[in-house]
C-alpha cells in the first residue's frame, strides 16, 4: 500500500515515514501544498496524510481540489488545531479522518487503517488465486504446506497482480505503485522482481503463472496441469 505524506516539517514527515515503512507501507513525501496536490492528483495513492498548515496551498484547499477532480483517495488530516470548527472544516472539505497533534504512533497507524478500510482498500488478510495464497500479515505466499516469505517489492508486485487476476497490469502502473513517482526505476527493474517471483511460484508448485504481455505488462494465469513445475 502506498501512502503520500504532505507535511512541511521535515522531521515530522520523516518520522511518520519511518513509522509507516516499518509496517511495510511504501511512502512518498511532499513538503508543500502545491507539490502535494500535484502528487495526489496522480491517483496512485492508497491514502494521504495531510497537514493543514502548508506553504503554497493549505490542507483544506488541497482536499477540496482533490475532490473536485474526483480523486477519492482517503485523507487523514493532521493538525495542532483542536477546535471543533477546524475539525468540521476539514471533514466538510472532504477529509476522512482528523487527527490532532501530538499523537502516539499506534493512534496514527490505527487512523491509517481506518481510512483505508472505509474505502475498501483493506480487504481480507489473505488474497487467493488458484491454489496460491498471499498472506498480507506475514508477507508470505503459500501452496498447501509450503510457504515462502517475500521481500517488500516482491510482496507489492504480487499483491497488485492478485488484486487484478487475469487482467494485464501495465509496467508503468507497477513502477508507480511499487517504486513511486520520483523513482528512476525502469522496466528492467520490474523484470528482475518478476523473475524472482516466478522462481518462487515454481518452487511452490502452485497452479499460478505470471505471464508477460509483450511491451505492456504482466498478468496472472492459471497454469495447465501439464505445465506445472516448468521453469517460466
Amino acid at each position: 500500500m502506498r501512502v503520500l505524506i504532505v507535511e512541511d516539517d521535515k522531521k515530522i514527515a520523516e518520522a511518520i515515514q519511518a513509522l509507516l515503512e516499518a509496517q511495510h507501507y511504501s511512502v512518498d513525501l511532499a513538503y508543500d501544498g502545491l507539490s502535494g496536490l500535484d502528487d495526489a492528483l496522480s491517483g496512485i495513492y492508497d491514502a494521504l496524510i495531510l497537514d493543514v498548515m502548508l506553504p503554497g496551498l493549505n490542507g483544506f484547499d488541497l482536499v477540496r481540489r482533490m475532490r473536485r477532480e474526483k480523486i477519492a483517495t482517503p485523507v487523514l488530516m493532521l493538525t495542532a488545531r483542536t477546535s471543533t470548527e477546524a475539525k468540521v472544516e476539514g471533514l466538510d472539505a472532504g477529509a476522512d479522518y482528523y487527527l490532532t497533534k501530538p499523537f502516539i504512533p499506534a493512534e496514527l497507524l490505527a487512523a491509517v487503517r481506518a481510512v483505508t478500510r472505509r474505502q475498501g482498500e483493506v480487504l481480507d488478510t489473505e488474497l487467493k488465486y488458484g491454489n496460491l495464497v498471499l498472506d498480507r500479515s506475514t508477507y508470505t505466499i503459500s501452496h498447501g504446506q509450503e510457504s515462502l516469505r517475500l521481500g517488500n517489492k516482491e510482496f507489492q508486485i504480487i499483491q497488485l497482480l492478485l488484486a487484478n487476476p487475469g487482467r494485464i497490469v501495465p509496467k508503468e502502473d507497477i513502477i508507480l505503485k511499487v517504486w513511486g513517482m520520483d523513482s528512476d526505476a525502469e522496466d528492467n527493474n520490474v523484470e528482475v522482481y518478476i523473475s524472482f517471483l516466478r522462481r518462487k511460484l515454481t518452487y511452490l508448485h502452485c497452479n499460478v503463472e505470471i505471464q508477460s504481455a509483450r511491451k505492456v505488462g504482466y498478468y496472472l494465469k492459471l497454469a495447465d496441469s501439464s505445465s506445472q513445475g516448468a521453469i517460466l
